[in-house]
């Protein structure tokens, strides 16, 4: 049988189509245009890509205190799509900003203001899963969420590439190049966001009670004390917050790495590129495949993979290597970012999804603070840029541990 998107599912698709742009933007252009400001004062690339590093992290830790207040906060009735809007707001708006900045500090702070909105704004967005579509659905919308978004991220990414590779084609100058691209980006973010924003109805919930702040704080104690005792969720929490560093560090550093090691710059866009059109249809097949095999098999399956794609990016030193990882990567992102959300949706209470993707995205985000800032100290320390991002390694062996126990656990909570 055919599968079909429902209105309400197809809405919520919409939105990774939107924030993915500004995904590929942080992945791709940012950190080729902070080296660009870098350079002009005179940062050496061990330093740029050390900077960038603890930037994203910055970011991570903001977030990682703020998402289980705003996920539990969410939780409650009529709260979701206000909180999930402003966040939104935040990031365009700083998205836009960044690209007016000409100093890389300023640059710098801009650019975590913006990804504060943005990973904001992701989780309300997972957390909405759970009402917009049956769990016997998740994992097939889980991975077209992340499809759609590669494949329409690509849109505004080449637009934005037009103008950022071909500036002086037109008789403008690189730093308007820049601007017009981060235009596109914050517009089709803000527009591929409206269908969600006006469609969406909050059918799991948690009933508004006076102090609802105070009351928000109150849940997270309850609900930390209660995953201790979910042994499914805590093994899984624990085993996601390892093996997602991996995955989150290589999406952010990726460019600056490659930027780094001083190869060309229209070489790593392009690589970039494909891995996007990979993820398209590598997406799709997990989330096929997650019908017929077990989804706990497929998530290894994909964490075993990035151990490799870690060990290898080690010795990177040529672009066609770079090309390689680009491909592997694209063939296992989107399934284990997709199938992890679904597998987690399945596990939690289906109306404290909000809270339970507030303490992920702690995981999520806690990880990612340790493998962006773990790269630049190390590169800093060794001065190899290879050895740096070679520790990320580890951490993929550590969450196919954890992962491995969690899947013996037959019991669930929700």
């Amino acid at each position: 049988m055919k599968f079909k998107l429902t209105k309400q599912e197809r809405n919520w698709v919409l939105y990774d189509v939107g924030n993915s742009a500004f995904t590929l933007l942080v992945s791709t252009i940012l950190p080729i245009y902070f080296s660009y400001l870098a350079e002009k004062e005179g940062l050496s690339s061990v330093n740029y890509l050390a900077y960038w590093g603890y930037g994203v992290s910055i970011s991570t830790i903001i977030v990682l205190f703020l998402g289980p207040v705003f996920g539990t906060l969410a939780d409650t009735k009529g709260f979701k799509k206000p909180i999930f809007l402003v966040s939104i707001a935040l990031g365009s708006i700083a998205c836009l900003a960044m690209g007016l900045t000409t100093q890389w500090l300023v640059f710098l702070i801009v650019f975590i203001i913006a990804k504060v909105g943005y990973n904001g704004s992701l989780i309300f967005y997972d957390s909405m899963l759970v009402d917009v579509t049956t769990e016997e659905r998740m994992d097939r919308v889980s991975s077209a969420g992340y499809a759609w978004g590669y494949i329409g991220s690509c849109i505004p990414f080449l637009l934005s590439l037009v103008f950022v590779l071909g500036y002086d084609k037109m008789g403008i100058s690189f730093e308007a190049g820049i601007v017009i691209a981060f235009f596109i980006v914050t517009a089709w973010w803000v527009l591929m966001s409206t269908p969600l924003l006006k469609q969406y109805r909050q059918v799991h919930y948690v009933e508004r009670k006076a102090h609802a702040i105070r009351e928000s704080f109150i849940r997270i104690g309850q609900t930390l004390k209660s995953v201790r005792k979910q042994k499914k969720i805590f093994l899984f929490l624990l085993a996601f917050f390892f093996y997602i560093d991996g995955v989150y560090t290589i999406i952010d550093m990726a460019t600056a790495y490659g930027s780094a090691l001083g190869l060309d710059t229209t070489g790593l866009l392009l690589a970039l590129l494909v891995t996007q059109i990979v993820a398209f249809p590598f997406a799709i097949l997990f989330g096929r495949l997650a019908v017929k095999y077990d989804t706990q098999k497929l998530i290894l399956v994909c964490i075993a993979a990035y151990f490799c794609i870690a060990v290898f990016a080690m010795t990177m030193m040529h672009q066609w290597q770079f090309w390689v990882l680009a491909v592997t990567v694209g063939m296992f992102q989107g399934g284990v970012q997709a199938l992890s959300r679904s597998y987690y949706t399945k596990i939690i209470p289906a109306a404290q999804s909000g809270e339970y993707f507030g303490l992920l995205d702690i995981c999520g985000k806690g990880a990612s603070f340790i493998g962006t800032t773990a790269v630049g100290i190390v590169s800093q320390m060794t001065g190899s840029i290879n050895l740096g991002v070679g520790v990320i390694a580890v951490m993929f062996i550590i969450g196919i541990i954890f992962f491995v126990m969690d899947s013996r656990v037959k019991d669930s909570p929700a």
